[in-house]
């Protein structure tokens, strides 16, 4: 009788399903191209050479229904509100978003304004929040992994029981 161990052909990988699935996802995030102001400039130079983020799989795509991740970069007025509420709601499930950059966290100086919305929190949830005014490719490369970490932990093929919807009444 042969040994259980070490009796599998070495190119077959055990894994769970949830692992396989949520490393799939975590190594390719498809953000949104969505700019609104001087963060902008911070983003497109993450995707640049230097923090090059290709390396995490992240694609630039210019469609809301391609991608999986929203960098809301910039301050966001409530004019231009409305229209990020309208790609988020076009984003697939699972969807997740990163807020760059204290003027889309919180209004940064220009909170004082009428037109500034005091963070696009109040708009659409936010996963990460990335600091700074402007954030440094270097913090964005950061709240990428956070999301990356995120994905990870999520299970999919869990049975949803109908507590979930009770904890979240009783917790709101």
């Amino acid at each position: 009788m042969q040994p259980l161990l070490n009796s599998l052909p070495d190119t077959v990988f055990t894994t769970q399903v949830d692992k396989l699935l949520n490393w799939g996802r975590a190594s390719s995030q498809w953000y949104m191209l969505f700019g609104l102001a001087c963060c902008a400039i911070e983003l497109m130079q993450t995707g640049g050479p230097r923090a090059d983020v290709d390396r995490f799989g992240c694609v630039p795509r210019a469609t809301p229904r391609q991608s999986d991740l929203m960098i809301v970069a910039g301050t966001l007025t409530y004019k231009m509100a409305k229209r990020t509420k309208l790609l988020y709601d076009q984003m697939p499930d699972p969807k997740y978003v990163i807020s760059m950059g204290s003027c889309s966290n919180c209004g940064g100086l220009f909170q004082l304004a009428y037109s500034v919305c005091k963070g696009v929190d109040k708009i659409i949830p936010v996963d990460v929040y990335v600091p700074g005014c402007p954030p440094r490719p270097e913090a964005l490369t950061e709240g990428l992994i956070r999301i990356q970490e995120k994905m990870m932990r999520e299970r999919w093929l869990v049975r949803q029981s109908g507590g979930r919807e009770e904890e979240a009444a009783v917790g709101a």
